[in-house]
């Protein structure tokens, strides 16, 4: 065949670069290698994004909203274990529902499978213009704070230190998901075996402590004189925030290898653990703590270990960092998926639905989350954001469950290799309305603002996608920086 210097055989433009530009304008990878996504996420890296996003910096840091609403020390304790079982009843709904929807996008995916397009769109929205981004900034924030903490003791650490540091954190993400999947899945099995570690040195002298004897902090442990049935929902609250990052797997379903074993198998080793670990940390520090000392401490892991391991406590923040970069990482991991898949579902520009030619990345949706980020994190007011938003989570959480409920009498024969007790998904759904009903009873004016926030995204789903006719200029601007971009990023279209 002659060898042609400015077309191929199909007409294409040949880039300086050695791929093909299509005559609809696609980057194609030029030696017609299949780029897509690979299956590489086996089940301990399935593990490791669960147990890496559930577990953050609150167990080290502040575990006391539980007990601080549920009266007792040994209420408290039953609350986590509570909270870890309602926890697995969701994250068993999930896996059913990952089972049987072999697609990723978590949340987004499911609702659009059960409730259409709308509501998906809906969901999309809050959480690419606020929760995600303020989400993201929060944890990211608190590992400037700890990453930097040993540096400046015993001073406090200056505003725009924790700020840089956390700006570099986020770029370092973001860098890592958009190079590797497979360096960003061994960093995080990394990151998670030093939570597991950190954990480990807490729970260790604690049960050495206990099996000593110290058990005067557990006398009258169920002593219900102070506590009110008022603060118990409250305290669930906590409990399931704390939990909270279960779903995650879902969001890579399409990466998972052997799904139908991995995502179920996953979830229950995932939540064991994590369940274990809240309850015997929170065993280990009533060990050397009282329950009016733990409420009164800003730091609870460092109180521990100042009591009980002398000068180690310089490493409570370090490991309290690392753990927060573990939750940046599979969050980051996991989330940019939902964008990625979105694009393709038609809901968001279509160069966020392609992937690396060389990396293998859906390298557009990891850094489409950056500058909403940083923007985020040097002008937003990001707690209040999250003060608007935490509850759409619960809400959105629950229709995805009663989704599963939906689907099982419109779509009975819809394979089902992990299929739950009826019982399950209706419990769990039942608890999330009861979260959404008990933030508009406490706190109705940012629960109002924040789903008036998540309501703009009906107007927004009629604007840009249901009447998609938009003028011809303005649609060839778009094709020409969607072109522009996917040359720029070397991004193309997945083979599915």
């Amino acid at each position: 065949m002659t060898k042609r210097s400015a077309s191929t055989q199909n007409g294409g433009k040949v880039e300086a670069s050695g791929h093909k530009v299509s005559q609809n304008g696609t980057l194609q990878d030029g030696d017609d290698r299949k780029v897509g996504l690979g299956k590489k996420v086996t089940l301990l890296r399935g593990i490791s994004i669960i147990i890496g996003t559930i577990i953050g910096a609150g167990i080290f840091i502040s575990p006391k909203g539980i007990l601080k609403h549920s009266g007792s020390l040994g209420m408290s304790l039953i609350v986590w274990i509570a909270c870890g079982v309602l926890s697995l009843f969701g994250a068993l709904s999930y896996a059913e529902l990952g089972t049987c929807i072999k697609k990723s996008g978590g949340h987004y995916t499911y609702i659009l499978e059960a409730f259409g397009p709308q509501m998906a769109f809906v969901r999309l929205w809050a959480d690419l213009i606020a929760i995600r981004p303020a989400a993201l900034a929060v944890i990211s924030l608190a590992f400037g704070q700890y990453i930097l903490e040993p540096l400046f003791m015993p001073c406090s650490v200056p505003p725009m230190a924790v700020k840089l540091a956390t700006a570099i954190s986020i770029t370092s993400v973001m860098y890592l998901n958009s190079m590797s999947v497979t360096w960003t899945a061994r960093i995080q099995i990394f990151l998670t075996f030093s939570k597991l570690l950190a954990i480990s040195i807490i729970i260790v002298p604690g049960m050495y402590q206990l099996f000593k004897g110290e058990t005067k902090n557990f006398e009258n442990a169920f002593d219900l004189s102070k506590v009110q049935l008022s603060g118990m929902p409250l305290a669930f609250y906590s409990g399931m925030y704390a939990y909270a990052g279960w779903f995650y797997l879902n969001f890579v379903i399409e990466e998972v290898d052997n799904p139908e074993r991995n995502v179920p198998l996953a979830i229950c080793i995932s939540m064991a653990i994590v369940t274990c670990c809240y309850v015997l940390t929170n065993v280990a520090y009533y060990t050397v703590m009282s329950a009016e000392e733990l409420l009164a401490s800003e730091a609870v892991a460092v109180t521990f270990a100042e009591k009980l391991l002398g000068n180690f406590s310089i490493a409570v923040p370090v490991f309290v960092a690392l753990s927060c970069y573990g939750s940046m990482n599979g969050g980051t991991f996991a989330l940019s998926r939902t964008f990625y898949v979105a694009s393709r579902e038609g809901h968001l520009p279509e160069v966020l639905s392609m992937i690396h030619v060389h990396k293998h990345t859906p390298m557009a949706a990891v850094l489409i989350l950056y500058p909403m980020t940083m923007l985020q994190l040097f002008v937003g007011d990001i707690y209040s954001l999250l003060n608007f938003m935490s509850f759409l989570r619960w809400l959105f959480i629950g229709v995805v469950v009663l989704g599963l409920i939906y689907l099982r009498y419109t779509k009975p024969d819809l394979p089902r290799p992990f299929k739950v007790p009826l019982f399950i998904p209706v419990v769990f759904c039942l608890t999330c309305f009861f979260m959404v009903f008990l933030s508009l009873y406490s706190d109705p004016v940012n629960t109002g603002i924040g789903f008036a926030i998540s309501l703009t995204g009906i107007p927004a789903y009629y604007i840009f996608i249901h009447f998609n006719h938009r003028p011809k200029w303005l649609q060839r601007a778009l094709d020409s920086f969607n072109r522009s971009l996917q040359i720029i990023l070397l991004v193309v279209p997945a083979e599915q």
